[in-house]
């Protein structure tokens, strides 16, 4: 079961509705339920898009970032990993998983192989990049994850993911302005990231306390 859909269908249901609109039946449908003026509604269309959308809908997602409701925002901001993360291809979605789940057990030097080889087969795939430079910067190869990250926003200059990465990986090597202006351009493009402003935030106050006093 994919734990984002789940997350979806948990999502829409906390918008209070006296009556749930009937979800798009398609893609023309969603495009104009993407409009309505009802959370609930705007909420169906961008849970559409991202289950059965492409990475061509990605700016109508990103622009969603910015919705009223937060509850769509929140949608949108995981429609987006979901549209990031489809290959279109069979073989390299099943290395693409493999890789993750290498990751998430803590073996960085067998997923940085899964997703290199992700990246020969299909190198015009950011996510691809994206996974590696994750794996790199667990691995503490920070030289190797930001040059992963520089091939991502290559590709997708928007994605947020690989934006705050970059912040991190300045925070490790204590160059803490560039931090701050990595985490910054996240923020710019979705400003939803409260992990991101509270580390800002944190930085800001180390860097208040390093400066000398002026009598």
């Amino acid at each position: 079961m994919n734990w984002r859909i789940v997350l979806f269908t948990f999502l829409l249901t906390t918008i209070a509705a006296p009556v749930f609109p009937a979800a798009p039946q398609s893609r023309a449908e969603a495009l104009q339920a993407l409009q309505s003026t009802d959370a609930q509604t705007r909420a169906e269309a961008v849970a559409w898009l991202a289950n059965r959308g492409t990475i061509a809908d990605a700016p109508l997602l990103d622009a969603r970032l910015r919705d009223d409701n937060p509850v769509v925002r929140g949608i949108a901001e995981q429609g987006l990993w979901l549209l990031w993360g489809r290959s279109d291809d069979p073989a390299v979605d099943e290395l693409m998983a493999r890789g993750v789940a290498a990751l998430q057990a803590g073996r960085q030097g067998e997923a940085i192989e899964l997703f290199s080889r992700v990246i020969r087969a299909k190198p015009d795939f950011a996510e691809g990049w994206n996974k590696r430079a994750t794996a790199y910067f667990l691995a503490g190869e920070y030289a190797r994850s930001i040059a992963d990250c520089d091939e991502v926003l290559k590709r997708n200059p928007r994605h947020f993911g690989a934006l705050s990465g970059l912040g991190q990986i300045y925070v490790h090597l204590q160059r803490y302005e560039q931090a701050l202006a990595w985490f910054h351009r996240a923020l710019e493009v979705n400003p939803n990231l409260t992990g991101v402003e509270r580390e800002m935030v944190r930085i800001e106050s180390l860097l208040k306390a390093k400066r000398p006093t002026t009598i």
